[in-house]
């Protein structure tokens, strides 16, 4: 078995935006800090593909969604986000952040741009 290598080295600057909880009329609401005051950075690389393609209700989307390779946090879990420091834009994890081969040694991240949907 081939252990696994990333293709390219960490080379885009990116940090882990992590929520605090607040009880509003009964439930918990996550609220994220601004990526201006967080000193969590770390690296990786970020890979989109131009987007994921939907159909819904006849309307057309393309939803902004893309793939973070990184070294192994455990500090990083589904209810986090990620800023990109060069870009300015802010994603979401969707599912469960993936342990490559279990090794806690690589990260796989699937994101999707935070914000307004279309």
């Amino acid at each position: 078995m081939r252990a696994y290598k990333p293709a390219v080295p960490f080379a885009t600057c990116m940090k882990l935006l992590t929520p605090e909880y607040q009880t509003v009329k009964g439930v918990r609401k996550p609220v994220y800090p601004d990526p201006a005051e967080v000193d969590k950075k770390f690296w990786g690389t970020f890979r989109s593909f131009g987007g994921t393609e939907s159909m819904e209700n006849d309307i057309y989307t393309v939803i902004a969604t893309g793939y973070i390779d990184t070294w192994y946090r455990s500090d990083i879990r589904p209810d986090c986000r990620i800023h990109i420091c060069a870009s300015s834009a802010t994603y979401e994890i969707l599912g469960e952040p993936e342990d490559i081969n279990m090794r806690h040694q690589y990260m796989k991240i699937r994101v999707r741009k935070a914000g307004g949907r279309a």
